[in-house]
């Protein structure tokens, strides 16, 4: 038999921190059950299929996971995850944070460097710039007169 995508480990760590569901006399189509829900959007991301195509045998269909992903993302759902099996690596001392590392693209610096000035546009009036510069008004030779050679 194939391994679980979600185990029973893993459901119950992730139960905890969903949002409740709506009350249970909306009209409707049935919601589909958020253990489903995750199982489906775990096989979407780790095989790599579009949403479209996830095979409804499996008990949903892809829009249905794709909202629900989006409503859980809203809810900040993966943060909490993220942050609690961080905590019970942790706990369980199975990361060795000598070996972490924090570069600026993961951590936005709150009060970072002073502003500079605001910098003049260059193009937005008309003015000496370096791709315009302005000149006497050119006019057309009278038809009447003869053009230099």
């Amino acid at each position: 038999m194939a391994k679980p995508l979600v185990s029973d480990e893993l459901w119950a760590v992730v139960e905890p921190l969903l949002p409740p569901t709506g009350p249970p006399g909306t009209r409707g189509r049935p919601r589909v059950p958020d253990r489903v829900a995750l199982t489906g959007i775990v096989f979407v991301l780790k095989t790599g299929i579009p949403w479209e195509y996830f095979p409804q045998e499996l008990g949903c269909c892809g829009m249905t996971l794709w909202n629900r992903l989006r409503d859980w993302q809203r809810a900040g759902v993966w943060e909490r995850l993220h942050h609690t099996l961080l905590q019970q690596l942790h706990d369980a001392g199975k990361i060795d944070w000598r070996r972490a590392s924090a570069d600026a693209s993961r951590i936005p610096a709150k009060r970072g460097a002073p502003r500079r000035g605001r910098t003049p546009p260059t193009g937005a009036r008309p003015g000496p710039t370096t791709t315009w510069w302005p000149t006497a008004a050119a006019r057309r030779w009278p038809r009447s007169a003869r053009r230099p050679t």
